[in-house]
């Protein structure tokens, strides 16, 4: 939740294409790309055996995560939760008895966002029997059941879903330019992620502070003991500083909906969706994961479709292939790509970002910003030491400067959130499989 602060006017939502056309140019206000980005020799030699282990210590943290299950059938990567079912609510009681007939009993779980859940007595192949539910013959003269796997969620990278590389110390930022306070003015951007760390405010007075109401549900627990960093401890402190770095003048409203580790699934994603304060316009979604078969979160799908006046923007992920992520890849939302400065200077694809028609902008996924304090360990590496700053990249953080970005479109046209939205994408598109560059 907000403090009380004064609600702007209403704006129309009408526009003309031409007014379209020339608010999108707005999006383009904040300092150009190759400004911000770091080159290759500023990161060190050791980037490559870096990424390798931090790949390592999230692969392992995963296989001891009893409550995440790995389907790796190619092509169809996913993760979900063991022994776990949701189906629509009228399709609920059918899906039930043929699965008890089948062997597999089950009973009701608490349901969320339109989808019912059930519970499997004992471990059951999910991927296996969602495959025969869906098979029409199973249905004959009935029609075929809305059924899923309950997907498991994750802060984006390149390994179903980890950011592919860690952190890297970075010594302060600069503070914001007291010309750009007005962008964003007005707007107040969600924020589900890993939560908010307990001190960000006092932290970074100059970034966060007084941006946000802090709540103790908000936290960030940021480390598996002492002060050591688990290993998304403090993303959600990161896309907060990358918000209010594009648009200095935005309220934000964290929520939690991934733990430190960056697990999180759907429902806990629809639960941080509910607890967003009336007053946020546009939510940041820096987390997403692959679905089986592809097809829509029903969840998600229904939870967002009851948020008709906010924009949704959400990350594409880091796996570097061309297969939807969702949420981004649900209609409306709008899905973000990274992009990097290439040797030459210009600006060129990243390897790692998701890719396609649905994307719809992109923006640099280097980005350096407020974060924690603590020690990230990495398996055969040195322990990274973390005082208040960072750089990483990946298309969380792309994601979190588009959404500044949009509010600041807000705030500086007098436009509704789909307005923005709308007139963002107003633009050509960059790169067919990359959407708009937003700068």
């Amino acid at each position: 939740m907000l403090p009380d602060r004064p609600v702007a006017p209403p704006v129309s939502t009408r526009l003309s294409r031409r007014h379209l056309l020339a608010v999108s140019a707005l999006a383009t206000m904040a300092a150009p790309l190759a400004a911000t980005a770091r080159p290759a020799s500023a990161l060190g030699d050791d980037t490559a055996a870096d990424d390798k282990a931090y790949q390592l210590a999230f692969t392992e943290m995963l296989d001891a995560d009893r409550t995440v299950r790995r389907y790796t059938a190619p092509g169809r990567e996913m993760l979900y939760r063991p022994r776990q079912l949701l189906t629509a609510p009228a399709d609920a009681q059918r899906v039930a008895a043929w699965l008890r007939a089948s062997g597999n009993p089950v009973t009701f779980g608490v349901g969320f966002a339109g989808v019912a859940r059930l519970v499997f007595a004992a471990e059951a192949d999910i991927p296996t029997l969602v495959t025969k539910l869906r098979d029409p013959r199973q249905w004959p003269g009935a029609p075929v059941p809305v059924v899923q796997p309950h997907h498991v969620l994750l802060g984006l990278g390149n390994i179903m879903g980890n950011p592919g590389g860690p952190p890297r110390t970075l010594a302060a930022l600069p503070p914001p330019d007291p010309a750009r306070l007005a962008e964003g003015a007005g707007v107040t951007v969600g924020i589900c992620d890993t939560g908010i760390c307990r001190q960000a405010g006092s932290r970074h007075p100059q970034w966060l502070g007084g941006a946000y109401l802090p709540e103790v549900d908000d936290e960030d627990p940021l480390y598996v003991h002492t002060d050591v960093l688990a290993p998304q401890g403090g993303h959600g402190t990161f896309v907060a500083g990358v918000v209010r770095q594009a648009a200095p003048g935005v309220r934000l409203d964290p929520e939690t909906a991934l733990a430190p580790t960056g697990v999180g699934d759907e429902s806990m994603l629809v639960a941080a969706l509910s607890r967003l304060s009336a007053e946020v316009s546009v939510v940041n979604l820096s987390l997403g994961g692959f679905t089986l078969d592809d097809r829509p979160s029903v969840p998600l799908a229904n939870a967002l479709a009851a948020m008709p006046q906010t924009a949704v923007v959400a990350a594409a992920g880091n796996a570097g292939v061309d297969r939807p992520v969702w949420p981004a890849a649900l209609d409306r939302v709008l899905a973000v790509g990274a992009v990097e400065t290439g040797a030459a200077g210009a600006v060129v694809p990243t390897d790692y970002s998701g890719r396609g028609p649905w994307v719809d902008a992109c923006a640099l996924g280097r980005r350096d910003s407020t974060y924690v304090e603590g020690r990230l360990p990495l398996p055969g590496r040195p322990t990274r030491l973390f005082q208040r700053y960072a750089t990483w990249a990946g298309t969380s953080f792309a994601t979190a400067h588009v959404a500044g970005r949009l509010a600041a479109l807000m705030s500086a046209g007098g436009l509704s959130a789909d307005a923005a939205r709308l007139a963002l994408l107003a633009s050509p598109r960059w790169h067919p499989d990359y959407g708009v560059l937003v700068s």
